[in-house]
């Protein structure tokens, strides 16, 4: 492991030089690729029938529930869907939006949704104060302005939990505006799964359950990136949020569809690519949107006029090289076990419970095949799909297992 560590440091050292040529590029012309952040207007890469699907269901104002391992786009997703709605039905539908992530207990879920709410709501600052003194007046809220941002944020005096009624206000509060302004309100909660790590966390989601669900004029998405956490919030019969809302299962995009967008970016910006050069980008991603993007960004940056064989699998290894450190410190932080049931998914097995796989990989007892997986997923480099089949997220790490640790 320290031959590798060394090795590893050794080609990060050789491509420095590189790397800050291309960060040069990068910062004198706009690239055409965009990962590692949300995709807008013509960054976006198709989900045509899922945008339909989400746009109908926000219309209908039926409660919907993304799920798909991280990085697929879920995000990029509701943020396009609300765009669209925001500019084709702005008199009669209102898209609030909040990421739930840095909301670490319940009371700071109801002021994060409350800000969202009012923000969305009513975004103009003489409105904004009007209606923060109306529906929250009573809660003595501080209202802030930031000239810079143009943005302005609500706090409160109070801890909504210690407060039965604040609370019921406070989860009304959409129903209640949209009836006053006679609009249709959605909901989006990002990273949605952090409810669970609450206390009480079971009877906190009864209580969104109990008042969400009696909303005729709102409805909420809900999303995140810990896929199985979420099935098991939306799928699980003794879970308060069972049979919430429409559950959409986000697939991956397709690879010809990821042809066509390489191809199109080279050619908007005077660059050619083969399709058959693009195939390879997809299918050394995995059609992941992240890696997707990222690798032809490499690509793009490092051609010239046409893209070739050479350039592509330099692409490739600088970009593993890349994230090989990264790499190293996750093997680092695992159980030999823990590493030995990713290298036995790297090799396509799939009856880990036999006694060929067990032995051949150590892997103990077919017991300890339950907490393989769990831990496994808790570090979010696994997933399990619904046909059962489990993968490993990273695509690029699955490359780097593949060709570099068992090498």
């Amino acid at each position: 492991m320290i031959n590798q560590i060394i090795l590893f440091q050794i080609n990060l050292f050789q491509i420095d030089l590189l790397y800050l040529y291309f960060i040069f590029k990068i910062l004198i012309m706009k690239t055409p690729f965009v990962y590692g952040h949300i995709a807008i207007d013509e960054n976006y890469t198709n989900r045509e029938k899922e945008i339909r699907q989400l746009s109908a269901n926000f219309l209908g104002l039926i409660n919907t529930i993304i799920i798909s391992p991280r990085r697929w786009g879920k995000t990029s997703l509701v943020n396009r869907v609300s765009e669209i709605l925001e500019k084709e039905y702005a008199k009669e539908i209102v898209v609030c939006r909040f990421d739930a992530f840095t909301c670490r207990n319940e009371d700071q879920f109801y002021r994060a949704f409350a800000n969202a709410v009012m923000k969305a709501s009513f975004s103009k600052w003489d409105k904004f104060v009007e209606a923060s003194k109306k529906y929250l007046g009573r809660f003595a809220p501080n209202i802030s302005f930031s000239d810079t941002a143009q943005s302005y944020e609500l706090s409160f005096g109070v801890k909504f939990k210690d407060h039965d009624m604040s609370i019921e206000e406070i989860l009304d509060l959409p129903q209640t505006i949209a009836k006053d302004t006679g609009k249709k309100i959605v909901v989006c909660v990002d990273e949605f799964q952090k409810i669970t790590d609450y206390p009480e966390s079971l009877e906190f989601q009864q209580n969104l359950r109990a008042h969400w669900q009696m909303h005729d004029r709102v409805c909420y998405c809900l999303y995140g990136s810990k896929r199985h956490l979420l099935a098991d919030i939306f799928s699980s019969y003794d879970k308060p949020f069972y049979k919430f809302g429409d559950i959409i299962f986000l697939n991956k995009i397709g690879r010809l569809d990821w042809i066509n967008f390489i191809q199109e970016r080279f050619e908007k910006t005077e660059k050619k690519i083969a399709p058959e050069l693009c195939g390879r980008i997809a299918d050394f991603a995995q059609n992941h949107p992240y890696y997707t993007q990222q690798l032809s960004q490499q690509v793009w940056l490092r051609t010239d006029k046409e893209c070739n064989d050479v350039i592509l699998e330099q692409s490739i290894r600088d970009l593993i090289a890349q994230l090989s450190l990264l790499f190293i410190n996750i093997i680092d932080n695992m159980t030999i076990r823990q590493v030995n049931f990713l290298v036995a998914i790297v090799n396509g097995e799939i009856n880990f419970s036999s006694k060929s796989v067990l032995t051949n990989y150590d892997l103990g007892t077919s017991a300890n095949i339950k907490n393989l997986k769990k831990a496994l997923l808790d570090k979010d480099l696994i997933d399990i799909l619904p046909d059962e089949k489990i993968i490993i997220q990273d695509p690029a790490f699955e490359y780097w297992i593949k060709t570099e640790y068992l090498k």
